[in-house]
């Protein structure tokens, strides 16, 4: 897994798969596992007595050729700075995702010393309130949403419809900043595909373009997912096709304007 530039990996990343980072023996398979951008967790998923053993390993495996994001500590802990001065200039560093996200300040200083992309992962009402400032921080790359989290700040359900609100509100802020689609939170029902597959949907239904993953069998489903089906491809090339000159069309019996003309055009990226 290679990048020639770490910001253009991040913005179109469609999978991006979490490995603990206490366990080191994994992260060459979750690299192999085609997963867009491996992310490496210091954060929830090592425990307190695990985390500078964690942070050595990551460091280890990424000076010595691995390419991963790192997924740090929180800004309100004391292992944040430590975190990113440990990550400083190394070579395999892709990005750094910031967990509770929620001032401009944090993320840019995590930026700054990290000398890498950063992921806003927003899990708070603050991180809500301010997210557009967020999303137009200088070295924010992208948007990710971590429900569980924020359902809990909000002492609110975690389901699809509590949390649309929330989701739409990430889409928003990221268009807004000209970012592309955020990254919606993880499915933890590892062994239920149509849980997987529904969750993806209604995400890429209202704007969303990637997912966090927690198991590498999630990612083929999820590039599925994300990918144009066969008829939606075939009406793109159909409006690409019929408009010339910028002038309206009719395809199907629907108006072609600029804007589905646009919509054409992106669906063909997507597919190639």
């Amino acid at each position: 897994m290679t990048y020639r530039d770490p910001e253009h990996a991040v913005q179109t990343a469609r999978s991006l798969l979490f490995v603990p980072g206490d366990h080191p023996a994994r992260f060459d398979k979750a690299a192999d596992s085609g997963a867009d951008l491996v992310v490496i967790d210091l954060e929830d998923a090592v425990a307190g007595d695990g985390k500078d053993g964690a942070r050595a390993a990551a460091v280890a495996w990424l000076s010595r050729g691995g390419r991963a994001c790192v997924r740090i500590n929180d800004p309100s802990s004391p292992l944040f700075s430590t975190d990113l001065d440990a990550l400083a200039d190394v070579p395999g560093l892709v990005a750094v995702m910031l967990p509770k996200a929620d001032s401009p300040k944090s993320l840019t200083a995590a930026a700054q010393r990290a000398g890498a992309p950063v992921i806003a992962l927003i899990e708070s009402a603050a991180g809500m309130v301010g997210i557009h400032d967020i999303a137009s921080t200088p070295g924010v790359a992208r948007l990710a949403f971590g429900h569980l989290d924020y359902a809990l700040d909000l002492g609110a359900d975690a389901g699809w419809s509590a949390m649309l609100h929330a989701r739409s509100s990430l889409v928003l802020a990221s268009r807004a900043a000209g970012l592309p689609g955020p990254v919606d939170g993880v499915t933890t029902a590892l062994d239920d595909a149509e849980a997987l597959d529904r969750d993806l949907r209604r995400a890429r239904e209202i704007g969303f373009t990637a997912k966090l993953l927690v198991h590498p069998k999630q990612v083929p489903v999820t590039h599925a997912a994300f990918r144009p089906d066969e008829e939606a491809v075939l009406w793109a090339r159909r409006v690409a096709e019929s408009v010339t000159g910028g002038e309206a069309v009719r395809v199907d019996g629907h108006m072609v304007d600029a804007p589905v003309l646009a919509r054409a055009q992106a669906i063909l990226r997507n597919a190639d």
